[in-house]
């Protein structure tokens, strides 16, 4: 089906306010909906995380008291779970929300690790949060869609909410390409990070940056035993650097997100910034676009990302909008006793060949274990002591 023809069959539903975080399966929709309302704010916004969307969806409903639409990946419903079973739910305020969700790791498709056992219990998910449940297939007609609506103005009168779950394939649409005005290609940079890191340990968010940082060691020979690939859990890997560096003082450990993933758990940067671990660097790699499902634009294009690093504690926070300066930045970062932040912002765009991890998870995880197992020797730095 037509994305197009999703949005208008909504529209004559009565919805006409749509918020979310954008998915690779729903590519075509959430093009659709940019394409007319942009980031009219007061028809649609793209969110920080899916659970901040259901809120804000929730605000609308009570301004309006019509019926808000919040799309997202499979992936995303646990962020959105607490929301929905504690705000929205009918058993406390009976908030009626539309939710679209891509269905990622649907049982009997091939999909990539992080979205194997997700895909297999969305149904039951949903099902436990109560919400009625209509699956958009490739075969579904706009007729069937638009009765499938009409039979849930039941369900939102009751302040109960439904979702549509969208299998592979079930969307099509004019493809659209988006851009900002930044100039350093990201796998560019990732190289020159991994070069400054040299033996230290990293830690990649989700997407391409992960995707970049393997095909990097690839051709250059190099393992990937100090890398952990964050192939899942979206926003999460700050963390899982923090955890690292805390229990390992002697290795340095550069943790590397996506503004999307950076935007998603911000309180990460705030923990961080308390905690002042001087073996921890921390690079934002900000394109302003969720990039590696579409490129739909992030808040991060209208942020003072190494300010706001600052203000959490980061006292070392430093910016670079090209190459130079990005080298400059590192050759202090790596040299320095002291915990800092990069905010590199970077053009769209990425090989259309750029492969995936041939690894698996597990395979990784083992290896980079039996590395921090093995210890090293202490950190070295160089002439900026702080």
């Amino acid at each position: 089906m037509k994305a197009t023809d999703v949005l208008e069959v909504l529209e004559k539903a009565g919805i006409d306010f749509f918020a979310g975080v954008p998915d690779s399966l729903l590519r075509p929709f959430c093009d659709a909906v940019f394409h007319k309302y942009g980031q009219e704010a007061k028809r649609h916004f793209v969110a920080h995380n899916e659970g901040g969307a259901v809120g804000c969806a929730a605000g609308y409903h009570l301004a309006t008291g019509k019926i808000p639409c919040v799309y997202m990946q499979n992936s995303g419903v646990g962020n959105a779970v607490n929301p929905v079973a504690s705000l929205t739910s009918p058993y406390v305020y009976g908030i009626p929300v539309l939710y679209i969700i891509g269905w990622r790791g649907q049982p009997g498709i091939p999909d990539e690790p992080q979205h194997q056992f997700q895909g297999m219990i969305t149904e039951t998910l949903l099902n436990v949060m109560e919400l009625a449940v209509f699956r958009l297939t490739a075969e579904t007609s706009v007729d069937e869609l638009a009765a499938r609506l009409e039979r849930f103005r039941g369900v939102f009168r009751s302040g109960q909410s439904a979702a549509i779950l969208v299998e592979s394939g079930a969307l099509s649409g004019e493809k659209r390409v988006y851009a900002n005005d930044y100039i350093v290609n990201r796998e560019a940079a990732m190289e020159h990070i991994a070069s400054a890191a040299r033996e230290d340990m990293m830690v990649t968010s989700t997407g391409k940056i992960s995707r970049e940082l393997f095909e990097i060691r690839e051709r250059t020979g190099r393992t990937h035993d100090r890398d952990f690939l964050t192939v899942g859990s979206m926003g999460h890997d700050s963390m899982i650097a923090l955890g690292i560096a805390l229990r390992k003082p002697e290795r340095r450990v550069w943790c590397v997100q996506g503004d999307g993933a950076f935007l998603m758990h911000l309180g990460a940067l705030a923990e961080v910034g308390s905690l002042g671990c001087k073996n921890m660097r921390y690079i934002v790699l900000n394109n302003a676009a969720h990039e590696s499902v579409g490129g739909l634009p992030t808040c991060a294009g209208t942020a003072d990302l190494a300010a706001v690093a600052a203000a959490c504690g980061i006292r070392n926070a430093f910016r670079a909008a090209s190459l130079d300066e990005l080298d400059k930045a590192l050759d202090v970062m790596k040299n320095m006793a002291a915990l800092s932040f990069l905010e590199v912002r970077c053009a769209l765009g990425s090989r259309k060949d750029l492969g995936r991890p041939a690894t698996a998870p597990a395979a990784n995880k083992t290896a980079l274990m039996k590395v921090l197992e093995e210890g090293g020797g202490r950190i070295e730095y160089g002439v900026y002591e702080f």
